[in-house]
């Protein structure tokens, strides 16, 4: 079995979903105590390292499989101040030295859209330039300078240790994941390996939800109410659908909907929910907005479910579990607003395992 460290693990959704897909884990590297806690609820809680990154000792790992991460987003999400590569959170440059210390034979990050946002252009390609050079020593505290050394020493001299590194923005949505969550992702293999990857391909779409909705009316059947759309509207869908598909279902699988995956659950949330533009709530008939932690504590509207009749109403954690994609088992520790943001943070359980199986696969077949 591959074996794997995690570095700046959250409340473990992507750990869960590389577990479930074959990676036995070494490490969790956490500095919040709450996250740690749910680690330890969840994992071997031996495994917790409950510290800085900056001083956790990657060398006693030697020979680990893979490393796998999410590196805190704030310094490059839309919803926060996007100061980048100024912004004191900006974890990516030790990410990139545990690749450097240990060598692994694959690596896996995950990070948020903002990323890819044209004003942090130069200093993410230098992310992915390192990532695929590890070995080249950069000194200056200038990154700008040390870009323009790994790039003369790529072009002239470079015979150290290489990885070909893949980068995808994906919907999380289109794996089967209850929420319209764009990141981005990305993988390594050490080029010694001569792996041959591709990004996993979608299994769900938006149009096959809006085609059992609209078209064939199974998603309502399977429910058992009336279509809570506005017959105008449905029948505006229904006939596009129509006319973009003819006779023939979209091949993929439905999105999935917060109905889909919470129907089942009793609900004793008395939170009110506040509305402002902006902040109006996830539809309950379509996946879920991007859950959020927020900047300073839980955002009001983004984590809230509508319904039908405009009513809105906080997330339970236990409605949040779920369009994360958790298991129903795992526990989160803390209050609602600690655990919202934990979840907030956390990548979704289910890409984290179709990404890992992929990995896994890839690394036993090479």
């Amino acid at each position: 079995m591959l074996t794997g460290i995690e570095i700046f693990s959250g409340a473990g959704g992507l750990a869960k979903g590389l577990e479930e897909s074959g990676i036995r884990h070494r490490a969790f590297v956490e500095w919040n105590k709450d996250a740690c806690a749910t680690l330890r609820k969840n994992f071997n809680d031996s495994f917790v390292y409950e510290g800085d990154v900056r001083k956790f000792d990657f060398l006693q790992y030697a020979g680990v499989d893979i490393i796998a991460g999410g590196p805190p987003c704030q310094p490059f999400s839309l919803g926060g101040k996007a100061n980048g590569y100024d912004d004191k959170r900006d974890m990516f440059p030790y990410a990139v030295d545990a690749i450097r210390k240990l060598k692994p034979k694959a690596f896996i990050f995950e990070n948020v859209k903002g990323l890819l946002r044209d004003s942090f252009k130069d200093y993410y390609d230098f992310i992915i330039l390192q990532l695929q050079y590890p070995d080249v020593p950069l000194t200056d505290p200038d990154w700008r300078k040390n870009y323009e050394l790994l790039k003369s020493a790529v072009k002239s001299h470079y015979k150290g240790l290489k990885y070909s590194v893949t980068y995808t923005l994906v919907n999380a949505a289109d794996y089967g994941v209850p929420q319209k969550r764009e990141r981005v992702i990305i993988v390594g293999f050490r080029e010694d390996l001569k792996v041959k990857w591709s990004f996993p391909q979608p299994t769900h779409s938006e149009d096959a939800l809006l085609w059992s909705q609209f078209v064939t009316g199974e998603y309502w059947e399977k429910h058992k109410i009336n279509c809570t759309y506005p017959k105008d509207k449905a029948s505006e869908l229904k006939n596009s659908l129509s006319e973009k598909y003819g006779f023939w279902a979209p091949e993929l699988l439905p999105w999935v909907t917060i109905r889909d995956v919470t129907s089942d659950l009793s609900c004793n949330q008395s939170k009110s929910s506040k509305e402002y533009p902006g902040h109006t709530g996830s539809f309950i008939d379509e996946p879920s907005k991007t859950i959020k932690a927020g900047v300073h504590g839980v955002p009001g509207g983004e984590n809230m479910v509508r319904f039908a009749d405009g009513q809105t109403r906080y997330l339970t954690l236990e409605e949040a579990k779920r369009i994360q994609t958790f298991p129903d088992e795992y526990l989160i520790t803390g209050s609602w607003t600690e655990g919202m943001r934990q979840l907030g943070n956390a990548v979704p359980v289910q890409l984290a395992y179709v990404v890992g199986k992929s990995v896994v696969d890839a690394l036993q077949h090479s």
